[in-house]
């Protein structure tokens, strides 16, 4: 296991961003004012044609595509596909040998020198009409200084150059780029490139920029609350979701560290209680708590009484198979097998409804509060005028809990401009996808799987929508812990015990993933750059 050297949660983070999107997409005479994105109430002015959308589609027809006969899916052999009802001109395939990297080359999108060339003409004909030969260009620039023409025609230039160069990050900025600009044809005439240098089945850069591509087709297609029905991928029963919840939650180590980081802060808070109530925010499958309870069978002078309360939103019952009561009884057949008095308590309801009524607090007991992976899906107050994520921490602070652990994802998709989320999104999630690719080569035939139905849908939330649409807002630690102070909380630091217990779960991994400890609290990354963070709070 490497310590990590470096580490991105101050606000350097933010002028690197600006900075890395400034390299990508824009040509030198032009500079990002990252404040001039769309807001989050969706009024980015975009507008696009059913028939020009169809072509890059490749997710279950909208109902604002109503009118076509296209259906959509992805294909385990290649990028996203989509079957319209008219066929791709030649140079758009969608062929499984696809698999070039990025940068990509050459060949990969265009054919040779004289495509490129034809490229050229045909846009200085769209730029300049027919008789372009006639037209001095030079005489214009140099009677009126900088003229519309004249930028018009770098801006072409730099394009072509940089599809010739085939660098996928740097294309697919400049497309989200061109979008956000409300600058369609340039949109069009990327997507159409992007769409042959992308691949489920490719290499990590291909398969998130395959989902990176899906979110802008999506923002594209509508806006506002009938966005995200655009998105509406086929769910896999059940019992499949399930499979690669379990596969993602083995291969990689972020989910146990945050596990493992919260109960060890749990436990030792607890080390003295006798009646312990643990309210878990997201309780999803309860596999938190088959650890916890076998480690407090096992303290000494005998374990306490336990009591569980378990939200989650009605919607989660789907990848169980069914409601909260599948978890009570998991954990409740397991606590009797440990001989540890145990009594769960059901509370399916999003976190916006809950109401200190819900938590079915007792006297006399040691409360714990658990938010792994939940707190970003509340809206705040750059949502609306309801901030349920600060709402939820006063909410908690007023019950007087032992110890509040908080696990979330390291990046900044909430309030970031969209450019700015844009790059951050894609620097994330190629983190995640590389280090997927460590345990799941890229021929595995679960991969895709994997990365569709546990992933890719919120790339392209973050990517396609705004407003309450968008669901998926991570924060930086930093964010949370002025939110956490400001309600009222203290920080209470991860013990060594903490921090050696998560060294031992790395050793079982590539010695790529990274553990740094940042004023108490612990950051697991890949290769450096920090992906999920874990730390305590007490009041």
């Amino acid at each position: 296991m490497q310590m990590s050297q470096k580490h991105k949660i101050t606000g350097k983070y933010f002028d690197q961003s600006v900075q890395e999107l400034e390299s990508y997409c824009w040509p030198p005479n032009q500079s990002l004012d990252p404040y001039q994105s769309c807001s989050d109430d969706g009024s980015n002015g975009v507008h696009h044609s059913v028939q020009n959308l169809e072509q890059y589609c490749t997710l279950e027809s909208s109902s604002s595509m109503q009118n076509s006969s296209s259906t959509a899916s992805f294909s385990p052999y290649g990028s996203p596909v989509s079957q319209p009802n008219y066929s791709y001109p030649s140079d758009l395939h969608h062929s499984p040998d696809n698999t070039c990297g990025s940068p990509v080359s050459g060949s990969c999108v265009t054919d040779n020198e004289h495509d490129l060339k034809h490229m050229i003409s045909q846009l200085e004909t769209a730029m300049l009409g027919t008789d372009s030969d006639n037209f001095d260009i030079h005489a214009i620039t140099a009677s009126g200084g900088a003229t519309e023409v004249s930028i018009e025609a770098e801006r072409w230039k730099y394009m072509v150059e940089m599809i010739a160069r085939g660098d996928l990050k740097e294309m697919l900025c400049a497309c989200a780029k061109a979008i956000d600009n409300n600058d369609m044809y340039m949109a069009d005439c990327l997507m159409k490139q992007l769409r042959q240098m992308v691949s489920v089945s490719g290499e990590p850069m291909q398969r998130v920029g395959a989902y990176m591509l899906e979110g802008l087709v999506a923002r594209l297609a509508s806006s506002g609350s009938s966005i995200y029905k655009a998105l509406r991928c086929k769910e896999p029963a059940s019992a499949e979701l399930l499979s690669y919840m379990h596969i993602l939650y083995e291969i990689c180590p972020y989910f146990k560290f945050g596990y493992m980081s919260a109960n060890g802060a749990i436990v030792e808070a607890m080390k003295e209680e006798s009646r312990v109530h643990i309210i878990d925010f997201q309780i999803s499958q309860g596999s938190q708590w088959l650890t916890l309870i076998h480690a407090l069978s096992a303290r000494p002078g005998g374990p306490p009484s336990i009591r569980i309360t378990g939200i989650d939103d009605p919607t989660s019952a789907y990848a169980r198979g069914g409601g909260l009561e599948i978890v009570g009884q998991r954990l409740c057949k397991l606590a009797e097998s440990c001989k540890v008095p145990f009594e769960f308590h059901a509370a399916a309801i999003s976190g916006t409804e809950v109401q200190l009524e819900n938590l079915g607090i007792q006297p006399g007991e040691a409360i714990a509060v658990n938010f792994a992976m939940m707190l970003h899906h509340m809206p705040d107050e750059s949502v609306g005028t309801q901030n349920h994520r600060d709402r939820l921490l006063r909410l908690v602070k007023s019950l007087s809990p032992k110890v509040v652990t908080l696990v979330e994802q390291e990046a900044n998709t909430n309030t970031a401009p969209f450019l700015l989320r844009f790059l951050e999104t894609m620097n994330h999630y190629l983190a995640i996808f590389e280090s997927i690719e460590v345990s799941l080569p890229r021929e595995h035939k679960e991969r895709i799987n994997v990365e569709q139905h546990c992933l890719a849908r919120d790339i392209v939330n973050i990517i396609a929508c705004e407003g309450s649409e968008r669901v998926e807002r991570h924060e930086l630690l930093g964010k949370w812990r002025s939110r956490f102070i400001m309600a009222g909380f203290t920080p209470c630091p991860l013990s060594s015990f903490v921090n050696a217990t998560i060294k031992t779960l790395l050793q079982s991994y590539c010695d790529k993933y990274t553990l740094e400890e940042i004023g108490g609290a612990l950051y697991l990354g890949w290769m450096n750059q920090a992906i999920i963070a874990s730390c305590a709070w007490r009041c």
